[in-house]
């Protein structure tokens, strides 16, 4: 096992990996918003005040990217196991996942607040 209290955590390749994951799961969750909030602009209620008429666009809107965020950031933190299973420079994947949660946490505090209760 590697000593953790070792200074030694730098390594570009795992760095740039973990950067190019995070980039494409905010931008899988960006395409997921731009999609659902298509789908709301082209729903049933287009004549209505809000954009966000019905239970299923909220729904769609503020939960689907979250989802994506929340598996995304899974992913990393799985991917951090298996780089401390291999003794290399784990915590890089520790805050790519943490970064993707937080993320996640702002979308879901803003769109929450965005959202009108019936």
């Amino acid at each position: 096992m590697s000593n953790d209290a070792e200074k030694r955590w730098s390594d570009d390749g795992n760095f740039r990996r973990a950067v190019r994951y995070g980039l494409a799961v905010l931008a899988l969750a960006a395409l997921v918003c731009a999609v659902a909030a298509i789908w709301t602009a082209t729903g049933r209620c287009r004549d209505a005040d809000a954009l966000l008429c019905d239970t299923p666009s909220r729904i769609a809107v503020l939960f689907g990217p979250a989802l994506v965020l929340m598996a995304g950031g899974i992913g990393a933190f799985v991917e951090t196991i298996r780089v401390w299973r291999r003794e290399g420079p784990w915590p890089i994947w520790q805050g790519a996942g943490w970064f993707l949660f937080l993320i996640m946490l702002f979308y879901l505090g803003i769109g929450a607040s965005t959202v009108p209760v019936d």
